[in-house]
């Protein structure tokens, strides 16, 4: 047989692709246009501020000592470039915020999962959570700093910032599962902790990915603020000492950086996110 008569064959006994209607194409045209017009409104939006931020302090509208401005924060912003600080302080403050929370997120789900499988526990302890999480965690900040010292105790305030959000968060998630599941389940005898792996944890993954999104701002929160009392090094150190030596443009530039770490932080759980929902064949949000 000839090369062209098996390419023939090849073709006429592969599968068809299914014909796209006219209705779904247009649905499909509709929401790139609407994805297309929110990306142009958020980048006017951005845009917009900081024309208006640049305008302000130069038409006297405000008072330029008190908030800077954009090209003012880009010439900070390269003078910490050029002197080499700006990688120190900024890697200083992200690997404190990812200690955070990858720390709140291990303790959230084993704290999550106990609760689950002891109903005991869960009443025991629920209200004590409840305090927990209700407690101002910047009254922590000179404790934690007697306790473990400088380093230790940054990594203490984004854990204790973000653990209890996370533990009541999920443990809701779980406690949300279809209990219809969970009763066929009992039917042909799979025990609490068999329940938890293949009914719970799978069903919980949109609350864990809620989990991640809110813990990981809440970490950064904490870094920031147990810089403000013990550090030598971080963006929080940067905000503290340019207030202290009336330095607007030091402030404003690592407020800047910290908006810029916030959005990587959340790019990259969105991307985890997108894998997550692929591999599971879930569309996203579900």
């Amino acid at each position: 047989m000839s090369d062209e008569t098996l390419t023939a064959t090849e073709q006429n006994l592969a599968p068809s692709q299914p014909e796209i209607s006219d209705g779904f194409a247009n649905y499909l045209r509709t929401q790139r246009r609407r994805s297309a017009q929110v990306t142009m409104f958020q980048i006017g939006i951005v845009v917009g501020f900081l024309i208006l931020w640049e305008l302000a302090p130069r038409l006297n509208w405000i008072n330029p000592m008190l908030t800077s401005y954009p090209s003012a924060v880009l010439r900070t912003l390269w003078g910490l470039i050029l002197d080499g600080s700006l990688w120190g302080h900024t890697l200083a403050t992200f690997y404190a915020t990812l200690i955070g929370f990858v720390g709140s997120l291990i303790i959230g789900i084993a704290v999550a999962a106990l609760l689950w499988l002891s109903p005991f526990l869960s009443k025991v302890l629920d209200p004590i959570i409840v305090v927990l999480n209700a407690l101002p965690k910047i009254a922590l900040v000179p404790v934690f700093f007697i306790w473990l010292g400088a380093t230790s105790s940054i990594y203490a305030m984004a854990i204790s910032i973000s653990v209890f959000v996370t533990i009541v968060m999920l443990y809701t998630g779980f406690e949300a599962v279809d209990e219809d599941k969970i009763r066929l389940a009992k039917l042909y005898g799979a025990s609490r902790i068999q329940i938890l792996r293949k009914i719970i944890l799978p069903g919980s993954v949109p609350t864990m990915i809620s989990a991640l999104k809110i813990s990981a701002g809440l970490s950064l929160v904490g870094v920031v603020v147990g810089e403000f009392q013990a550090s030598k090094a971080g963006l929080g150190y940067l905000i503290t000492f340019g207030g202290q030596i009336f330095q607007m443009n030091l402030v404003m530039t690592s407020l800047v950086i910290l908006a810029f770490l916030s959005t990587v932080l959340f790019a990259a759980i969105k991307y985890f996110e997108s894998y997550i929902y692929r591999r599971r064949g879930i569309k996203s949000g579900q």
